[in-house]
């Protein structure tokens, strides 16, 4: 129970804090680079589908191991380096292969893969272990 406790909180918080980052940062950030090859709606769908499987493997890879080892900090530290390998996986085929990808967008958005991942596994962790049936 408390793996899908992990996992709902987990999910509903880094939708909380990605939503924020994208509202602010679309039109400062993404928007004056990449132009016209961004959607004016993101495609919802794809959207979902990248949220439920990230974050099941956010709780595969960070939060089974943190609730096993009754420690918030190895969710932050360990949710941050998943945020790094992922983000900078995505970010750095598109540095490597898209003509107007920038290093500022691809630093900017690893740095942000890893706060979000790690503040919502921390706090994924911080909810399913107060949560927790005893």
């Amino acid at each position: 129970m408390r793996y899908a406790i992990f996992y709902i909180s987990t999910l509903v918080a880094s939708l909380a804090i990605d939503l924020i980052w994208l509202t602010q940062m679309n039109a400062r950030l993404y928007k004056p680079v990449l132009g016209d090859i961004l959607l004016e709606k993101p495609r919802l769908s794809a959207a979902i589908a990248f949220y439920l499987i990230y974050i099941a493997g956010v709780t595969t890879f960070v939060g089974i191991p943190a609730l096993r080892s009754h420690s918030w900090v190895h969710a932050a530290v360990y949710g941050a380096l998943f945020g790094l390998f992922c983000y900078a996986t995505y970010d750095l085929t598109n540095q490597a292969t898209l003509k107007n990808w920038s290093i500022v967008i691809t630093a900017a958005d690893i740095a942000w893969g890893m706060l979000m991942t790690g503040a919502s596994a921390c706090l994924g962790y911080v909810i399913a272990n107060s949560l927790q049936l005893k």
